[in-house]
């Protein structure tokens, strides 16, 4: 495998440059075989970028052998759309053979997909949602410099494009403020996006904004001259002249479609293959036969797909002691979000110890007593970090730190945590992280911050997300027996709650439900009240369990005794405790959240899935809410106990 030591040579060799030259050609040729092949993809960033993926592979430390080699460095693909190029260049150092991509380029069934993947040998982390990889490089980066690996370095390639997004921002700050002295961002300057000059579309002044932002900033005249380019990486990775604190960025201005003339520095090869007679054109230009393009259309038509071979990078294990849970009783009224609070802090204390590396990190968005981080906060400051008002980022970094086998707990407010980052962590799902959400102050219990603040579409978006288990604990003694099973678990979750003090849910004897031999298990819902046979079942979740427990009482002083189900584990759903519910009579759901896509629509999925037949009624958010007491909210949209207990009546 070609390898420079950037330690040791100061500048390439003719013979370096000679075999970097070689090995661009064939890396070329790929690009414009694969793309005409598949009569899509990214030809023009792949070339003007190609100089510096050459160069970042023969200095970084990786092995193809074992791409999970957990010595390696990383470097995220930002600018996922040039996977021709990333592609072809993996293929040239040895992760697989150019075979496998040549003839699956984006065809069903095959890990080589239109933007980066990590079902393909070699990349870290799936992008194509541009703005996102410096985040992603941030988490790697936030990793390395946690267990202590000084020197490591973690390396971002990005476009100028994307440079236009505020999340890139937020990441350059991070990465200030965390001091991740180890990352190394280049940004390939071809000054060329889909609607034109990137000056026409949306200037920005790139070097200006990571200078102000506390980057070192290195700029490479031609970032299609191997000498520059390697010069400037070197630069970069020894910190010459450079402040030995703080991150590195390097601006390599670059032409777009580099090497093929009638496809330099024009726009329509963002994302434009070239017809076969032009790819054979282009071909020759470069030095290779035109011939090729039929050779490889006839093995493309004959090469069955490999998927199968192509697996994601294995993720560490991290063994998580749960601590002793906390049982609160009969009397205590507190909020979930207490709970939660003090349930992460003794996860800290029985996980994150003295000088070793921690196992547990937390995440918050400039509302760490709101969301009551500051218990984690007091006893592991070193795992404890503070984003600010940056959620798209931290949504992103959590998640990242996740997959070098950290347990992460992103936490804020509803609609921070799931309708303005929604498409964050469906990339996280895509890449199998395993981070742990907790999302406070959901739904109209919120109150009177008002409907901008009103999470109340939680689980119609999050259930969505294939990865993605949903968890709403009915009181806080529930509430800490999820927080340490989730902690405990690989997976993606959602935990979230209201914002409200409510009283623990108690059992007949008085005593809470939730008891000290209680235990947690997805896909299992809690019968908290037996009903009559022929009665109906009430199913209830989250914030609303306390007026449901009130109508229940105020059902029995009447004579009727009807079931109460709590289904704090939305997905996966209890599906059999649904049937028996439907076996005793009607079912009523109630629940903080919009009526039509909350737990309501599950339970007549459910029903009408298996062929049952029977009355259901649904209470819940039919409309915005406003500023008010979250018992008024309920009332106004009929949630109340006393609309629990009418409903009832009328089934």
């Amino acid at each position: 495998m070609f390898q420079i030591d950037v330690t040791k040579t100061e500048k390439l060799s003719e013979e370096q440059i000679e075999t970097l030259s070689q090995m661009w050609q064939r890396c070329a040729g790929r690009i414009i075989l694969s793309t005409t092949l598949a009569k899509s993809g990214h030809p023009g960033g792949s070339l003007s970028s190609l100089h510096t993926l050459l160069l970042l592979y023969a200095i970084m430390r990786h092995d193809p052998r074992n791409p999970d080699w957990e010595d390696r460095e990383k470097l995220v693909m930002s600018i996922g759309h040039i996977s021709p190029g990333v592609y072809a260049v993996l293929s040239e150092y040895g992760y697989f053979p150019e075979e496998d991509f040549l003839t699956e380029f984006r065809r069903a069934g095959s890990a080589f997909g239109g933007h980066v993947e990590q079902g393909v040998p070699g990349v870290e982390w799936n992008t194509g949602n541009l703005g996102q990889g410096l985040s992603a490089a941030d988490g790697f980066a936030l990793s390395e410099r946690l267990r202590g690996n000084q020197g490591k370095k973690t390396y971002c390639l990005m476009g100028d494009g994307e440079q236009q997004k505020g999340q890139v921002a937020e990441a350059r700050r991070f990465a200030t403020k965390y001091g991740l002295k180890d990352l190394i961002c280049i940004i390939d300057r071809n000054h060329l996006q889909i609607g034109g000059d990137t000056e026409k579309v949306m200037p920005v002044r790139v070097r200006d904004e990571y200078k102000a932002a506390g980057w070192n900033v290195i700029y490479v005249a031609d970032g299609n001259d191997f000498q520059q380019v390697y010069k400037g990486l070197r630069r970069a990775y020894l910190h010459e002249n450079l402040d030995p604190e703080r991150p590195v960025v390097i601006v390599n201005r670059t032409v777009m479609g580099k090497g093929v003339s009638f496809m330099e520095n024009k726009e329509k090869y963002h994302g434009s293959p070239l017809p076969e007679e032009m790819a054979r054109d282009a071909l020759s230009e470069i030095g290779l036969s035109p011939d090729l393009l039929d050779e490889w259309k006839k093995k493309r038509e004959n090469h069955p797909i490999t998927s199968s071979s192509h697996s994601f990078r294995r993720m560490p294990d991290t063994k998580i002691e749960p601590g002793e849970p906390i049982l609160y009783d009969a009397q205590t009224v507190t909020d979930c979000r207490s709970a939660y609070g003090n349930a992460l802090k003794s996860l800290a204390e029985a996980n994150n110890k003295g000088e070793q590396t921690p196992k547990i990190l937390g995440f918050s968005c400039d509302l760490e007593g709101s969301v009551k981080m500051q218990g984690f906060h007091s006893v592991s400051p070193e795992a404890f970090f503070e984003v600010g008002i940056q959620e798209h980022h931290a949504a992103v970094c959590s998640a990242v730190t996740t997959r070098d086998g950290f347990i992460s707990f992103f936490s804020t407010f509803g609609v921070f945590a799931v309708c303005e980052t929604y498409n964050q962590h469906r990339l996280s799902d895509q890449n199998e992280t395993n981070l742990k959400i907790v999302s406070t102050h959901n739904g109209l219990d919120v109150g009177e911050d008002g409907p901008t603040h009103q999470c109340i579409d939680y689980i119609g978006l999050m259930q969505n997300l294939f990865g993605f288990s949903i968890f709403m604990p009915a009181d806080p003694n529930q509430t800490d027996r999820i927080v340490r099973y989730v902690a405990c678990h690989r997976g993606n979750c959602f935990v979230g709650m209201g914002r409200s003090k409510m009283p623990m849910v108690l059992d007949l004897n008085g005593e809470p439900f939730f008891g000290k031999d209680y235990e947690f298990m997805p896909g299992k819902a809690d019968w908290l009240r037996r009903g009559k046979p022929g009665s109906c079942t009430i199913i209830s979740y989250g914030a609303t369990i306390p007026y449901v427990m009130n109508a229940w009482q105020e059902l029995k002083k009447a004579g009727m005794e009807v079931g109460v189900l709590n289904m704090a584990s939305i997905k996966p759903v209890d599906e059999e405790a649904i049937v028996e519910a439907a076996g005793q009579g009607p079912i009523l759901t109630v629940e903080d959240h919009v009526v039509t896509t909350g737990i309501g629509s599950i339970v007549a999925r459910t029903l009408a899935g298996r062929g049952i037949s029977q009355r259901i009624k649904c209470l819940g958010v039919r409309q915005y809410g406003c500023s008010g007491k979250p018992a008024d909210l309920y009332k106004m949209n009929g949630m109340d106990s006393e609309s629990i207990v009418q409903a009832v009546k009328a089934l």
